[in-house]
């Protein structure tokens, strides 16, 4: 296996597509969660019975998968709607296959000729009753995997009856389940076909939910050139409550708005194609409908229009993402006024879905502000949707990295606001966290079991409320950290140079890692790099500058007036909020390294200006890390967490090297305006990929 490893590529030549991001995503689930998925619902089933005295239901799905794979075209011109289609036919496909193998197995292993009258009805008088209903459904799977390839194909499909829904499958397999009950033999009905009946009722027949997002200015501009072409005006000039009132009052108009043979600009014509892809499907195969940058009610109000539109009905949960700082603190308010207008609840019913973005908002407010916007904003949807008596479902955009909501999950929602967690959560699990966490089934297997426990436990026996007085200082803390992260990040005319300098950021582009470019827009600065590369880039050096910029100014302040530490130490002990703030700010202290970051400074930064932005920095790293230890009243870093001291003091002999390997090929490429060898430019993508793994949870 080492000789394998070694002799394979470490990095591929060619940006992946969305479809092959898909792939990718769809293997997970065949080489690991597969078989984790029934192992985690039999020790599930074994506790329930043994403390509770139940089972669990056949039908049960405590976790659920979905995936925005083939469906997230924020800021990602690579998602088509004929992405989208083909990653659907994609699923159908895979899950197809995956069915076969499973009924293959239980068709060679149910030889037995006792039943029940149910089953003998529909199979009739033949020797292996399980044998028989097993083989029609293997032809209608074997026949829905053929109706999948000729539709990837574009060929026209000739066959049998394929299968539609869950149900379809769920049903003969319920049917000889009950049977082998029934007639006393309910060892074999636990064996193999209790896990199919489990990987249905948590996989379906698409594998995943597929969430679709898209940002809500490109909603806007459709809405604009509608209303343009119809003489009714300009949309973008409308004020929130005439927007309000168009859509609503188009919402339970019964003609339709959308010229039949509309010819429209291919931007609005590629989002109207996807609502016909939505409108097109099952939906058991689609997730949420998810709205970025979502600031007002018009712009859930907008997506529900284009849905009936195209669709005939309001088909998916639409949940407006809150990201910016401002966005976050309005939030509340945005989905008060939602709820409150009649004709939308008339379209959603009881149930709300909200997203919280943590990337974004850190990048634009740093993380300490940013985490408290996040606590507060969750606190205030809660008391929303309880007012307006609406089930809420919060859906946490978290990254890998520290300065995207990452960090160990169970210590997460354990410090999530009192009643956010009430028997439901959403989280995502992207990039390297994917295969870290799920990537094998043992692991899986304990990373569902991580969730299930946090999130039971964060429901039956919440975290307490926020003292009065603790509101009061982490409403101080925010603000200076904010005040001193926006005088560095947006203020600082030396910051932005230093920043394309000393980091890898401006050749980042060129590593293929996923399908999206690393810039929302081409054509600005670094507000419109994506969080991922913003965040990458500052792991590379070391430094990790969005997860901690701001802090130290706050907390050094507080710590030289009177009862401030004693304030932060009593936080810190009694609220798993602030206490979990402060252990991942520690591990990220403990990975970065203020002289790694300066060796790439005396390589690649000439100018005097930018050199003494880059002392302060380090400067006020080392001021936060005493202040830390000072507040967490220990000696050293990670003293309470060995096993993780460890972790990083193992790893990172292997990493130090390269990164002054990264620095001298930095140094070698802007030389060379960018013209440096394929093998120097292949070994500088490979010492980002070593330097990402050695790190781990850096994007």
């Amino acid at each position: 296996l080492i000789s394998q490893a070694w002799h394979t590529d470490e990095i591929r030549h060619e940006r992946p597509t969305p479809v092959d991001e898909a792939k990718w995503g769809f293997a997970v689930i065949e080489n690991s969660l597969w078989q984790a998925v029934p192992a985690f619902h039999r020790d599930l089933d074994s506790l329930l019975l043994e403390s509770a005295g139940e089972r669990l239901p056949l039908d049960a799905a405590p976790i659920v998968f979905a995936s925005w794979m083939g469906g997230d075209r924020d800021g990602n011109p690579n998602v088509t709607s004929k992405v989208t289609r083909e990653v659907l036919l994609l699923g159908r496909w895979m899950a197809a296959d995956l069915y076969l193998r499973d009924l293959e197995q239980l068709k060679a292993e149910l030889s037995m000729w006792k039943c029940n009258s149910a089953l003998r009805a529909e199979v009739g008088n033949v020797a292996e009753p399980y044998r028989e209903l097993l083989k029609r459904l293997v032809q209608r799977v074997e026949a829905t995997r053929d109706w999948a390839k000729a539709q990837l194909d574009g060929r026209s499909y000739e066959g049998g009856a394929i299968i539609e829904s869950s149900d379809q499958l769920y049903a003969p397999l319920l049917t000889c389940y009950r049977s082998l009950c029934d007639v006393g033999l309910d060892t074999i009905a636990n064996g193999a076909l209790l896990d199919t009946l489990r990987r249905v009722a948590v996989f379906g027949v698409t594998l995943t939910k597929l969430d679709i997002r898209q940002e809500a200015s490109r909603h806007a501009m459709v809405m604009e050139e509608l209303t343009q072409t119809l003489g009714l005006g300009h949309y973008r000039e409308w004020s929130e409550e005439q927007r309000q009132a168009f859509l609503l009052a188009e919402l339970e108009s019964r003609r339709p708005l959308i010229p039949r043979r509309w010819e429209c600009s291919p931007e609005t014509r590629e989002v109207l194609d996807t609502f016909l892809v939505i409108a097109n499907e099952q939906s058991e195969a689609l997730g949420t409908y998810i709205i970025s940058m979502a600031g007002q009610p018009s712009d859930v109000l907008t997506v529900a229009l284009l849905m009936k539109e195209v669709g005939g009905v309001v088909s998916l949960p639409i949940a407006p993402l809150f990201e910016t700082l401002d966005d976050l603190n309005r939030s509340g308010d945005v989905v008060d006024r939602l709820l409150a207008l009649p004709g939308y609840r008339a379209l959603v019913g009881d149930r709300q879905e909200v997203m919280i973005g943590y990337s974004d908002s850190a990048k634009d407010a740093g993380q300490l502000a940013a985490a408290w916007a996040q606590y507060r904003a969750q606190e205030r949807l809660v008391e929303v949707c309880r007012c307006h008596g609406v089930a809420l479902t919060l859906f946490h955009g978290r990254g890998g990295a520290v300065g995207r909501g990452g960090g160990p999950a169970y210590a997460a929602i354990l410090s999530q606001p009192p009643g956010s967690v009430n028997g439901s959560l959403r989280v995502t699990e992207q990039g390297e966290m994917i295969r870290f966490k799920f990537g094998q089934p043992d692991i899986a297997l304990r990373s569902m079991e991580i969730y299930a426990c946090a999130v039971l436990e964060a429901t039956l026996l919440p975290p307490p409320a926020p003292e009065a007085h603790w509101r009061e200082e982490m409403d101080r803390l925010a603000e200076l950290a904010h005040q001193a992260y926006v005088g560095v990040v947006r203020e600082d005319p030396d910051f932005v140079p230093y920043f394309r300098a000393v980091t890898p950021e401006g050749v980042l582009g060129h590593l293929p890692l996923g399908s999206r470019p690393t810039k929302r827009r081409q054509d600005g600065g670094v507000e419109t790099l994506r969080a991922i590369p913003w965040i990458f880039a500052w792991t590379q050096i070391r430094l990790m500058l969005p997860a901690w910029l701001g802090s130290g100014e706050a907390f050094g302040t507080r710590l030289e007036e009177a009862g401030g530490l004693e304030v932060l130490r009593e936080m810190r002990d009694r609220w798993p909020f602030f206490g979990t703030y402060l252990d991942m700010l520690e591990m990220l202290l403990a990975k970065a390294d203020v002289g790694i970051a300066s060796y790439y400074e005396q390589r690649l930064v000439d100018e005097p200006a930018l050199k003494e932005l880059g002392a302060q920095l380090r400067e006020r790293f080392t001021r936060l890390q005493s202040v830390l230890l000072t507040i967490l009243d220990q000696p050293q870093l990670l003293e309470q967490t060995p096993l993780i001291r460890q972790a990083i003091e193992v790893r990172n002999p292997y990493i130090d090297p390269l990164h002054g390997l990264q620095a001298e090929l930095l140094q070698r490429n802007r030389d060379a305006d960018g013209a440096i060898s394929g093998e120097l430019s292949r070994a500088l993508m490979v010492t980002m990929a070593g330097i990402a793994a050695g790190l781990r949870n850096t994007g």
